[in-house]
């Protein structure tokens, strides 16, 4: 059961639409994922369906089917993702070595989408305030190998004092009401009321007030929700142009879904095949650019760059950063970090023992390919037993780069006869 109110506005908004709009939501919703080209060319796969329209990597997918059990799921080879969360991203268009901001990232979806358009060029800074929901976000970045990710845990508030004016592209999914999402969550439903989306709507001037901080000029901020609340929409959007006369409305070619004011747009589950959703596209025009700094990098020890080499790994352009007691990849444009609460800052390569190097998963996850490699079939005994934490057969020596059909999942550790598995215990079925 719908909440009345909502129904009564619903009826306002939608006139003459509002019965098929109402039957929309009887019918089962369509389901979708994103291949992430940082693994490379995607594999075929049968239960994989037409392609969502405005995502160039997504896809629809057989709804009785159950993709996230799936060996290529874990090793990052695509995400589960909702078809109209994907049109945000598609809206932000990031370019290859750009900064990019995802203000409010979590669980990670459009953060990887954004990393998959960036290619590991530049820098891309995904932040969740909550903290459980931070880490999350900071699994699935390294799922999807992505190694130019700064993953954060702060108010953005404190991102935009540390780094105004820093961005090309900043990217505000806020959190809403959730109304899109009625056909999708019960919870959703229970949780809605009027003064939910007025509170939303508060909190959601307050982080486009950060956003608009961390934008340097000429930048373009995205903003949108998955609710069909104006107040959390078009009313957000026209006070924020109010009160900022530096940022513009910015006109958009966006032939799937439903123009609602200039660069703004909605998408309507009676329309197309996806959830609730609306997008606003503004342009910085004034305002000062950042003077912050990249932080320094630091020597890589001599521990990584003997494995590096017997392994024949190469890296993306960057600097070497300590952090905790693991050795991390970052890209040059990785700004310094005092006083952030920093969870992932870049790509994990691993920890420095007294005599050894212990590679990361990440790592792992990242490479597409080393000198000893353990090659297994998705749908193989071996492939199962690896991903139970298992030993496996071998015949080499050292540190070995366990693949599905070449989409790396995992180390392990070859004697000559075995391979000692080290996919992570949180990870084994």
């Amino acid at each position: 059961m719908l909440p009345e109110g909502f129904l009564q506005r619903m009826q306002t908004q939608l006139k003459e639409e509002y019965p098929a709009f109402l039957e929309s939501l009887e019918r089962p919703r369509a389901v979708a994922l994103r291949m992430n080209p940082l693994k490379g060319d995607a594999p075929r796969l049968p239960f994989v369906l037409d392609n969502v329209p405005w995502e160039q990597n997504g896809y629809y997918y057989d709804p009785q089917a159950r993709p996230g059990l799936h060996p290529y799921h874990e090793a990052g080879v695509y995400y589960l993702q909702e078809a109209s969360a994907m049109s945000a991203v598609a809206l932000l268009d990031p370019q290859p070595g750009e900064l990019v901001c995802d203000l409010c990232a979590a669980p990670g979806g459009k953060t990887t989408q954004i990393a998959g358009r960036m290619m590991g060029q530049g820098l891309l800074l995904c932040n969740e305030i909550n903290p459980k929901r931070a880490q999350i976000l900071s699994r699935n970045v390294e799922r999807m190998g992505v190694a130019n990710a700064l993953v954060t845990n702060e108010h953005p508030g404190r991102l935009a004092e540390k780094y105004k004016g820093l961005f090309h592209r900043v990217l505000i999914d806020a959190p809403c009401s959730g109304e899109g999402m009625f056909r999708k969550e019960e919870a959703a439903v229970t949780d809605w009321s009027q003064q939910t989306v007025e509170m939303c709507a508060r909190r959601q001037a307050e982080i486009l007030h950060s956003g608009a901080a961390l934008l340097r000029p000429g930048g373009r901020l995205v903003y949108s929700t998955c609710t069909f609340a104006p107040e959390e929409n078009e009313q957000t959007v026209a006070n924020f142009l109010k009160e900022h006369p530096e940022f513009e409305a910015e006109p958009m070619d966006a032939p799937w879904f439903t123009p609602a004011g200039e660069g703004q747009f909605r998408l309507w589950p009676h329309k197309l095949l996806g959830e609730g959703h609306f997008v606003a596209v503004l342009r910085k025009t004034d305002g000062e650019e950042t003077d912050a700094r990249p932080a320094p990098g630091e020597k890589l020890p001599k521990l990584w760059t003997e494995f590096a080499k017997e392994l024949d790994i190469s890296l993306p352009r960057g600097k070497t950063i300590a952090f905790g007691s693991s050795l991390y990849w970052a890209p040059e444009e990785m700004p310094e970090l005092g006083g952030i609460k920093v969870l992932r800052p870049g790509l994990e390569l691993g920890t420095v023992k007294k005599d050894r190097f212990e590679p990361a998963h990440a790592l792992a996850l990242h490479l597409k390919t080393a000198s000893r490699t353990k090659d297994l079939t998705p749908d193989s005994p071996e492939a199962q037993k690896y991903m139970r934490g298992e030993v496996l057969e071998c015949n080499g020596r050292g540190w070995t780069l366990v693949r599905i059909n070449s989409y790396s999942i995992g180390w392990g550790k070859c004697d000559g006869k075995v391979l000692k598995n080290h996919y992570p215990k949180g990870l084994r079925r």
